[in-house]
């Protein structure tokens, strides 16, 4: 009888890979093998890339990109990686721009505490040609979000919210799209080990009630937005109510949108005619 032909050597490094991934709580082990195997230049190389995604190394970092909107965006080591269910946001952000009829002229576009210019990438590709800017207070975010936005046409800030922002912009933006941190500071010893050890605080913790830049944003929308221009921030579904309640005090129109397949939360809002700015 004949024996069964062995393994290929290759077949069996990647299912030992898939097997090492899988008992460390990957749960996509098989994808996650992948795309190692394909960033990888040599075995030596891809062994460490294993090693390092098994220690809790978000595989996003070790590829340098992370999917979003159907798009690779860079993401260096260090940088909040783009979610899913942020993608949500950015559909929300795309439909309003495309509802708003042509003017002859491309809608400014600001990605507030833009991480590495996911929000900005994905709607310049959804609904450009827009005017776009991007901001964040970290200074690897900025870095990273040059890569992403400037060969889409867009011009990256470094510094605090709007602060860094041109005065040219103000009263002129036609969506602000805003993933501010909004994980309550006593939550963040409860998120999993990739958020908490290896994104930066920054973009992650909102204060005591995970609402404080969510605050500030809300407060000097009104100076920033054109006429009818919107702002988008996501929240969870928790604290919709709070977050609406955060924009009719600093004069905005507000209401909550939500999709149950991304659990993402968005609260949108508009200046209510007659309040000072």
């Amino acid at each position: 009888m004949t024996a069964p032909p062995a393994p290929r050597p290759e077949v069996i490094t990647r299912r030992n890979i898939v097997k090492r991934l899988r008992a460390a709580g990957c749960v996509f082990a098989e994808e996650e093998a992948r795309l190692l195997a394909e960033a990888a230049a040599t075995p030596d190389h891809l062994d460490a890339l294993v090693e390092q995604r098994v220690s809790g190394l978000p595989l996003e970092h070790l590829l340098g990109w992370a999917e979003f909107c159907g798009l690779r965006i860079q993401v260096d080591t260090g940088v909040f990686v783009p979610r899913r269910r942020t993608e949500f946001l950015v559909r929300e952000a795309a439909r309003l721009l495309g509802a708003s009829g042509g003017t002859g002229q491309a809608p400014v576009v600001v990605d507030l505490c833009c991480g590495s210019g996911a929000v900005g990438t994905a709607l310049a590709a959804l609904a450009g040609p827009v005017h776009l800017h991007a901001s964040d207070v970290d200074a690897a975010a900025v870095q990273c979000a040059v890569r992403n936005i400037v060969p889409c046409g867009g011009e990256v800030h470094q510094g605090n919210l709007y602060g860094p922002l041109p005065e040219r912009l103000r009263g002129r933006v036609d969506v602000l799209a805003v993933n501010a941190p909004y994980v309550p500071s006593a939550e963040i010893g409860t998120m999993p080990q990739e958020a908490r050890l290896h994104e930066p605080r920054v973009s992650l913790d909102g204060g005591e009630d995970g609402l404080q830049v969510q605050r500030l944003v809300a407060a000097g929308a009104p100076q920033w937005l054109a006429p009818g221009g919107h702002l988008l921030i996501e929240t969870s579904r928790r604290q919709a109510p709070q977050t609406v309640d955060l924009f009719i005090r600093s004069g905005l129109t507000a209401r909550v949108a939500s999709s149950e397949e991304l659990d993402a939360t968005v609260v949108i809002g508009t200046p209510v005619r007659g309040v000072p700015s």
